[in-house]
């Protein structure tokens, strides 16, 4: 799990600019944190998340945004815009279930989302 920006960069290999263009908050972000992951651990899948769990909105993104990835060994990636209401606690919880279910989605094939190649 990476919170912080520069281990977003670092670690996972999302582009600095894009961080600086865009914040961490974001869709784009989510697929290179997916790639990374996929990439850094040589798995089939790598399965990301970004978000605001609250309580306070971050880099203009409301509580709740969550963008969510999925890097497949085609080399697709799929990612899903959620917004999820509730506390931090309950934020994080949707937030796990949503991904796990883009997950289940793109291993079955169904595809899910935003195709992000």
């Amino acid at each position: 799990m990476t919170y912080a920006t520069d281990t977003k960069a670092g670690l996972l290999g999302v582009p600095g600019d894009l961080l600086a263009a865009h914040g961490a908050v974001h869709p784009d972000v989510a697929a290179h944190m997916a790639r990374g992951v996929r990439r850094l651990l040589g798995a089939d899948y790598g399965v990301a998340v970004t978000g605001v769990a609250g309580p306070d909105p971050q880099e203009g993104r409301p509580v709740g945004t969550v963008f969510a990835a999925v890097a497949a060994p085609a080399g697709t990636c799929e990612v899903r815009e959620f917004r999820f209401t509730g506390d931090r606690s309950g934020i994080r919880y949707h937030t796990v279930r949503g991904a796990l279910a883009l997950l289940d989605s793109v291993v079955r094939g169904r595809g899910a989302g935003d195709s992000r190649n």
